[in-house]
């Protein structure tokens, strides 16, 4: 009976993980009406009702949802055998998954990549950009990357990039029109361009420190976003202020686009780490990468 059910239990996860038939068809290479197909081919028999459909969603049953925590794991575990068994090559090879924010992957995840991938062309790597706090356990990732301060503590952390700061800035036309805030607490009475929180909805509240003194304002403005380049695009254009990562300013800032303003207010913090699971067996190739992501100092 394994033998029969192995394909139709592989795709009964993918459908299950990405909550999707189209999504799931698009991943396995296959047709929608071939996936459909093996679900109802599995569920019949197992006599099971595995998934709950309707026009618009598809979730696991209770009985689907225990299917999946139970194998899911151990489907991972084979995947990450078969990678190993790469370590047997003359050449590093292997599949890696990592979970990212936007500006991550743009300031120090992709400028490495594009060197390490041309020096290991066995090596294959699939980045999901996701600036919400994904479980990379959960979601099958061999890694992620996010802020020293928001790495969870059973977690090897590995810092790949400097401490950051964030840099408040505006259009000289609409500093010029509005003014230029001296503290923080002016922000309140700016137009300011917002940030929305991927991961609980809210709005981010723009945060501050001087001389040990830490500050959180709440600002209004006609724009919100969640992505970085639209927040510094309206920003030039003289939509408001923005608050972003100062690197990704630099450009503006040195060409007169964009001037920065609150900058004794903004101290630097840690920076990206790349974090993995302490209890997992990794490849060569996930060694390799990680080397070559070490932050030097």
């Amino acid at each position: 009976m394994l033998k029969e059910n192995f394909n139709d239990l592989i795709s009964f996860l993918m459908v299950a993980r990405e909550r999707s038939f189209t999504k799931a068809a698009a991943k396995l290479g296959v047709s929608q009406s071939a996936l459909s197909h093996a679900i109802r081919g599995l569920e019949e028999r197992l006599e099971l009702r595995l998934l709950t459909r309707t026009t618009r969603s598809v979730a696991p049953t209770e009985a689907g949802e225990r299917l999946a925590n139970s194998l899911g794991p151990r489907f991972a575990d084979i995947e990450r055998e078969l990678d190993a068994l790469s370590e047997m090559r003359a050449r590093p090879a292997g599949n890696i998954r990592i979970n990212a924010g936007e500006h991550a992957v743009d300031s120090v995840l992709w400028p490495v990549l594009k060197t390490f991938l041309a020096n290991y062309p066995d090596i294959n790597v699939e980045i999901t950009v996701d600036n919400s706090l994904t479980d990379i356990v959960a979601e099958r990732f061999d890694a992620g990357i996010r802020l020293g301060e928001q790495v969870a503590k059973d977690m090897i952390a590995v810092q790949i990039g400097p401490p950051m700061s964030m840099a408040v800035v505006g259009s000289p036309v609409y500093l010029a029109k509005y003014g230029i805030p001296t503290t923080p607490t002016e922000l309140q009475s700016h137009r300011c361009i917002n940030m929305r929180l991927p991961t609980m909805g809210g709005l981010y509240a723009w945060e501050f420190e001087k001389k040990g003194r830490q500050l959180k304002v709440r600002v209004d403005g006609q724009l919100t976003f969640n992505s970085l380049r639209q927040r510094i695009d309206a920003a030039v254009i003289g939509f408001g202020l923005a608050c972003v990562p100062e690197d990704s300013v630099k450009t503006e800032i040195a060409n007169g686009d964009l001037v920065r303003v609150l900058e004794t207010w903004c101290e630097p913090f840690p920076g990206y780490y790349l974090y993995y699971p302490s209890r997992r067996q990794h490849t060569t190739a996930f060694s390799l990468l990680v080397e070559a992501l070490r932050y030097q100092r």
